[in-house]
C-alpha cells in the first residue's frame, strides 16, 4: 500500500471523460479524447506529460489490440517519447493505474497522465460475454460453467449466488435492492454522460425480467464503452488531493465480501480516515444488490441495515448518510470494465471541486472509490480503495 506525505503530495489536476452508452468511435478515438481533455483540464500541453498509464481490460479479444495500446492509440497527439505504461487489472484497471500514478508523484516524476478506456460494443455479445469472462482462471471456467448452468453467464451466476445468500440470511430483501436500483436510476437520470438517464419506478424494477434470480434487468449493470482521463501532479496547493490508495489481491482464500471488509480498514488505518468521515463515496455495484453488501462491509451502516437505510433515502441527496454512487453508479452510468476505477474518481473530483452540477453534494470534503475485477474461487482477484480529499 502507499499514502501520500507532506512532501509528496500528489493532486488531481485534469479530469475528463466521454459519455457512456454504444459510441460511434472506437477504442483509439474514445482514448485520444479522454487523454487530450484531461491535459487540457489541467492546463497542460502533452509535451508537459512525464508519464501516461493507460488502462484497458478488453483491447485485445475486441479490438485486436493485445499490446502496446497507449502507443498504439495515443501515437501523434504531441506526446513524442514520454514514456507510457499499460495496466490490465480487469474493473479494477483505472484505479490501479491510478496507484501507479501516485507512486510515480511520489517518486518524483510528474504530471502523470492516466487514461481508462474501454469498447465493449462489437456486435457480437457472445464475444463480449467471452471476453469478461477472461477475468476467470482459464482452468475453473469448466468447473463454473456447471455451476452455473441456468445463468446468463459465469460473472451473473456469481452475482446471483451472492444476492441470494444476502436475501436467504435476512441482510436484505429483494424489495430493499430494488430501491437501490430506483436511487442508481435517479442519479443516472441527473448525470448528462450516464447510458441509463430514464428513471424507474419500484415496480418496474420488480417487474422486469429477471437476469438471474433474485436479479432483474435493471438492477444489473450493463456494457458501455467509455473513455476517462486524470492528470495526478505534485501538489499544486489548490486541487483537490489524493490522500492514499490501497491495492490488494485475492488468491481464493477469503471471501469476495470478506476481503471488500478488510480492504475498508487497510484504507482508513493508510489515510488517517474513517467511514464517518466519508461524504461522496463511489462503489462498484455490478448489481445493485452488490452495492448494499459493500457499504456494509465498508463500515457506512451496520450488517444488515443497508438496504433500509438506502430505501429510506439516507444515501441518495438530502439523506444523512454518504451520498452513494451519485455518478449512477455501474447499473445507471454503465460498467466499461477497464474504465470502471477512474470514472469513480473523476465523479469524486468534480464533488470535491464543486463541479457535479445537479448531483453535487454540498461541502464535500472527503471521497472514496471502491473497485474491484476478476473472480478466483469466489475471491476478488483484486481490490482497490482510494481517498480523495478536498482543499
Amino acid at each position: 500500500m502507499a499514502t501520500e506525505t507532506a512532501r509528496t503530495r500528489a493532486c488531481l489536476t485534469g479530469i475528463f471523460e466521454t459519455g457512456y452508452g454504444r459510441l460511434d468511435a472506437g477504442p483509439a478515438e474514445l482514448a485520444r479524447r479522454a487523454a487530450l481533455g484531461a491535459v487540457k483540464d489541467a492546463g497542460l500541453e502533452p509535451r508537459d506529460i512525464a508519464l501516461v498509464v493507460l488502462s484497458n481490460s478488453m483491447g485485445g479479444t475486441l479490438s485486436g489490440q493485445d499490446m502496446v495500446r497507449a502507443q498504439v492509440w495515443l501515437r501523434g497527439l504531441g506526446f513524442g517519447d514520454t514514456p507510457m505504461l499499460n495496466v490490465e487489472n480487469a474493473c479494477a484497471g483505472g484505479s490501479s493505474a491510478l496507484y501507479n500514478a501516485m507512486l510515480a508523484v511520489q517518486a518524483g516524476v510528474g504530471p502523470v497522465l492516466v487514461v481508462a478506456v474501454e469498447k465493449m460494443f462489437t456486435g457480437s455479445r457472445e464475444l463480449t460475454i467471452d471476453a469478461l469472462e477472461r477475468g476467470l482462471p482459464g482452468d475453473l471456467r469448466g468447473e463454473y460453467a456447471s455451476r452455473f448452468r441456468d445463468a446468463p453467464s459465469l460473472l451473473m451466476g456469481f452475482n446471483g449466488l451472492w444476492a441470494r445468500r444476502m436475501v436467504t440470511d435476512g441482510r436484505v430483501t429483494v424489495r430493499e435492492i430494488a430501491a437501490a436500483t430506483v436511487k442508481a436510476r435517479r442519479h443516472g437520470s441527473m448525470n448528462p454522460l450516464a447510458q441509463h438517464r430514464t428513471p424507474l419506478s419500484l415496480e418496474e424494477v420488480e417487474n422486469a425480467p429477471l437476469v438471474v434470480d433474485p436479479l432483474t434487468r435493471p438492477m444489473c449493470s450493463s456494457f458501455t464503452d467509455g473513455a476517462c482521463g486524470v492528470v495526478l501532479a505534485p501538489d499544486d496547493g489548490r486541487s483537490p488531493v489524493l490522500r492514499g490508495s490501497v491495492v490488494v489481491s485475492g488468491d481464493g482464500s477469503m471471501e469476495w465480501h470478506e476481503r471488500t471488509a478488510a480492504l475498508a480498514t487497510a484504507l482508513w488505518a493508510a489515510t488517517g480516515t474513517e467511514a464517518a468521515d466519508v461524504d461522496v463515496a463511489e462503489v462498484h455495484d455490478v448489481t445493485a444488490a452488490e452495492e448494499l453488501w459493500t457499504i456494509e462491509a465498508m463500515g457506512f451502516f451496520a450488517e444488515g441495515e443497508a438496504g433500509a437505510a438506502t430505501a429510506s433515502g439516507r444515501t441518495t441527496f438530502g439523506g444523512d448518510g454518504p451520498l452513494v454512487n451519485p455518478s449512477g453508479g455501474l447499473i445507471a452510468r454503465g460498467h466499461p470494465v477497464g474504465a470502471t476505477g477512474l470514472a469513480q474518481i473523476v465523479e469524486i473530483t468534480h464533488h470535491l471541486r464543486g463541479t457535479a452540477g445537479d448531483r453535487q453534494r454540498s461541502g464535500a470534503r472527503l471521497g472514496v472509490a471502491f473497485n474491484c475485477g476478476g473472480i478466483t474461487d469466489g475471491d476478488a482477484s483484486v481490490m482497490v480503495a482510494t481517498a480523495i480529499e478536498a482543499r
